[in-house]
């Protein structure tokens, strides 16, 4: 009987043991099972858009040297060199400890407070570092402003430096900002629906018209041509016309004006971006370079008062979440109400 109840016991412990080892198997699985979760719920957390890898702490993009950079969300304390960027920071909820001088054209509002650290061809590096930003939002198509870059990122400040020339490259601005400060609210308001309609005005516009048109840039200094490579190129391009400087070899660009070649083409539209403050020395450049020719008012473009000068807010400074409304502007000028 002793014998009998020994090996019961026995049985029994045993019994116990194996049950205890399979429960800590179980719970082992389980704790494997959970940080499996938790690292691919890590991994769905992080989305992609415009370039941009958005995580829950964390905005990766690359920037205009084709360098990786990653900012944590949320900065503090930013100083903005750029005033067509601090636009966008500003509309997509941020705020600004420095900025250079306003334009005076277009101011951006809710800046007024902001320390003043130089001008866009003079920043100052000592008044930036003053201020000790957590992120310095500069022009990457700026020889100045990228020459500050290495001393910004030496003292721990992390940069934003990108060019904006296309209508992505601003998407890709307002995503980076709009991520940064958590508003994603802004985002489809100042991306997601300025798209769709940009979208919108292009299928409404005419593909049968084939027009050609003339786009010059005019400063007090000179007058020059621009293509579809161009920031209101690219909306001409969009909205189904032929840029005359696409196929003028050379004659028509940012370095020549062929008055012969213009001649030639015969545009139906020509649009005139202006830049400077004073535009009377502007209007006396055109009349001195381009009006006097006896030729320019032969052109179909001057003959039917097509002959434009765009408003400097939308189509010499960057139209931003205006963008759409550029577009219009340009759509009703060339076919009218849609």
């Amino acid at each position: 009987m002793k014998k009998a109840k020994w090996t019961s016991l026995l049985t029994a412990a045993m019994l116990s043991l194996g049950l205890a080892a399979c429960s800590n198997d179980s719970e082992e699985v389980k704790e494997a099972s959970a940080t499996e979760a938790v690292e691919q719920a890590d991994v769905q957390e992080s989305q992609t858009e415009h370039g941009v890898t958005i995580t829950e702490k964390d905005v990766t993009f690359t920037d205009s040297r084709g360098q990786e950079v990653t900012i944590e969300k949320n900065p503090q304390r930013v100083v903005s060199v750029f005033n067509s960027y601090l636009d966008i920071w500003m509309a997509s909820g941020g705020e600004v400890v420095g900025t250079i001088e306003p334009s005076g054209d277009k101011p951006v509002p809710g800046t007024e407070n902001a320390e003043i650290v130089g001008t866009l061809g003079a920043v100052s590096l000592e008044k930036v570092l003053s201020l000790e930003p957590d992120v310095v939002i500069v022009n990457g198509n700026s020889a100045h402003h990228m020459e500050l870059v290495p001393s910004f990122e030496q003292n721990g400040i992390k940069v934003v430096a990108l060019d904006f020339v296309y209508k992505e490259d601003y998407f890709k601005l307002a995503r980076i900002f709009t991520a940064l400060t958590g508003r994603e609210d802004l985002y489809e308001t100042n991306v997601t629906q300025v798209n769709a309609d940009i979208e919108k005005i292009i299928a409404d516009s005419p593909t049968d018209k084939n027009y050609k048109v003339l786009l010059i840039m005019a400063s007090g200094k000179s007058i020059t041509a621009r293509g579809t490579d161009s920031y209101v190129g690219e909306m001409l391009k969009d909205l189904h016309t032929t840029n005359i400087a696409d196929v003028s070899n050379n004659l028509l660009s940012e370095t020549s004006f062929s008055m012969e070649k213009i001649i030639e083409e015969d545009p139906d539209f020509i649009f005139v971006q202006t830049t400077g403050s004073d535009l009377d020395v502007v209007y006396d450049k055109l009349k001195q370079d381009v009006e006097s020719n006896p030729a320019w008012a032969s052109l179909k473009a001057v003959q039917n008062d097509r002959y434009i000068f765009l408003p400097k807010d939308l189509y010499m400074y960057k139209a931003n979440q205006r963008y759409a409304e550029a577009y219009e502007g340009l759509a009703q000028h060339l076919y009218g109400e849609q």
